[in-house]
C-alpha cells in the first residue's frame, strides 16, 4: 500500500512590510514608531511598524486614535509603486525554488516545496535560504511557517515574528492546534471567536470536541472548515497560475469603521492588491464587487459592471468609491471591506475586442 504524500508547505510573510520599506528607505525612521497612512483628522493607519505596535497601534485604526496611543507616532504617506516593486523582487526569489507559489497579497505567499528546484534537504532549509536571500536583496526581513498544510503553515509563520521561522511537523499538528485560543486561528475573526466563547469553545481542544453537525448548525458552511482545522486538517493545495473567474482582496479592521473617509482608506489596500494582480498577470475585469461585513456579522455586496474591461486603476478606484458611497447612510459599523473584479479577460483579448468594435 502506497502511503499518501505528505506535503511540505511554507508560508512566507514579510514583517510589517509597508512600514519596514519606509524605515529602510528613510534611515531617520529606524527604531521609531511609524504608521503608513494619513495623519489628517479622519485619516486611517494602513500599516504600523513593530515599534508602533508596542503602543497598540494597528492597521485600519483611525489616525487620531493611533496618535492618542502613541504621541510620538510618525506618519508616512504610502508608496504603493515601491511596495509592488519589492514584492516582484521577492516573488522572483520564490520562483527559483518552486513553481508552486500562491501569492496571498503583496507581502505574503504560500510555497509548496515538496519537491524543490534546488534539491535542498528540507523545507526548513529552503525557508531559511529564501529568507536570507530576501534580506540580502531587499534589506527587509521575512518570517516563515513550515508545515504539512496551509492552515498550519500560516499559524507557524506568526509564531516567531518578526524575522523568524517555526516548524509544525505532522506528529505535532493536533497538539499544537489544541493548545491555541480559537481567536488565533486564521479564518476565525473576533465576532466568531466571541460566539465560540459563548458556546464554551475557547481553545482548539474545545473545538475538536464538537461534532461537525453542531458546528454547521451554529456557523453554517464555515462549520465544516472549523471542524477540519480543529483536527489540524487542511486539504487545500498550493495552486499557482490557475485560471481565475475573479480576483479579490479584503481587510478585517481592528475597530469598526463608520466614517466615509475611513472606509475609503480601509478599502485602499484591497484595491491596490487587485490592480497589482491585473498588472502582473495582464488581466482586466468588467465587474467590480464591494463586500461589506457589519459589526453584527451580517454581510452585503454591491456590484457594478462596465460595458468593457476596466482600463485603469483610476477607473477601478472611481467605481470602488461609488460603491462605498452606496453603503451610506450606515446603520452599523463596518468590520470588513473587500473588493473583487470578475468577468475577467486578458489585455490582448480586450484589445482585440476593442479593435472589433471600432470597425
Amino acid at each position: 500500500m502506497v502511503e499518501p504524500l505528505i506535503r511540505k508547505i511554507i508560508h512566507l510573510d514579510m514583517d510589517a512590510f509597508y512600514a519596514s520599506v519606509e524605515q529602510r528607505d528613510q534611515p531617520e525612521l529606524r527604531g521609531r514608531p511609524v504608521a503608513v497612512g494619513g495623519a489628517r483628522e479622519r485619516g486611517v493607519v494602513a500599516a504600523a511598524s513593530y515599534e508602533a505596535r508596542q503602543y497598540g497601534v494597528r492597521s485600519a485604526m483611525p489616525s487620531a486614535t493611533a496618535l492618542r496611543k502613541c504621541p510620538e507616532l510618525v506618519f508616512v504617506s504610502p508608496r504603493f509603486a515601491v511596495y509592488k516593486e519589492v514584492s516582484r523582487q521577492i516573488r522572483a526569489i520564490f520562483a527559483e525554488y518552486t513553481p508552486l507559489v500562491e501569492p496571498v497579497s503583496l507581502d505574503e505567499a504560500y510555497l509548496d516545496v515538496t519537491h524543490n528546484l534546488k534539491q535542498l534537504a528540507s523545507a526548513t532549509q529552503v525557508a531559511q535560504e529564501i529568507r536570507t536571500r530576501i534580506f540580502a536583496q531587499t534589506q527587509l526581513t521575512a518570517s516563515a511557517g513550515i508545515s504539512y498544510n496551509k492552515f498550519l503553515a500560516k499559524l507557524a509563520s506568526d509564531y516567531r515574528k518578526p524575522n523568524g521561522q517555526f516548524v509544525i511537523r505532522p506528529e505535532q499538528g493536533v497538539a499544537f492546534v489544541e493548545g491555541l485560543a480559537v481567536g488565533q486561528f486564521h479564518g476565525v475573526g473576533p465576532v466568531t471567536a466571541a460566539k465560540m466563547n459563548q458556546l464554551g469553545i475557547f481553545t482548539g481542544a474545545d473545538l475538536r470536541r464538537q461534532s461537525i453537525e453542531f458546528l454547521q448548525q451554529q456557523f453554517g458552511k464555515a462549520g465544516h472548515y472549523y471542524h477540519a482545522i480543529a483536527q489540524a486538517q487542511d486539504s487545500r493545495p498550493v495552486v499557482a497560475d490557475r485560471p481565475r473567474k475573479s480576483v479579490g482582496s479584503e481587510t478585517t479592521f481592528a475597530q469598526d469603521l463608520t466614517l466615509f473617509p475611513e472606509l475609503l482608506a480601509g478599502l485602499r489596500p484591497a484595491l491596490e492588491e487587485v490592480w497589482e494582480y491585473c498588472q502582473r498577470t495582464g488581466v482586466l475585469g468588467r465587474t467590480v464587487t464591494l463586500k461589506a461585513k457589519f459589526s453584527d456579522f451580517k454581510q452585503i455586496t454591491r456590484s457594478r459592471s462596465s460595458v468593457g474591461p476596466i482600463p485603469s486603476r483610476a477607473e477601478l478606484e472611481r467605481i470602488g468609491r461609488e460603491l462605498v458611497e452606496s453603503l451610506f447612510p450606515l446603520a452599523k459599523g463596518v468590520r470588513l471591506l473587500g473588493l473583487s473584479l470578475s468577468n475577467l479577460t486578458s489585455v490582448q483579448q480586450a484589445a482585440g475586442q476593442q479593435l472589433t468594435l471600432n470597425f
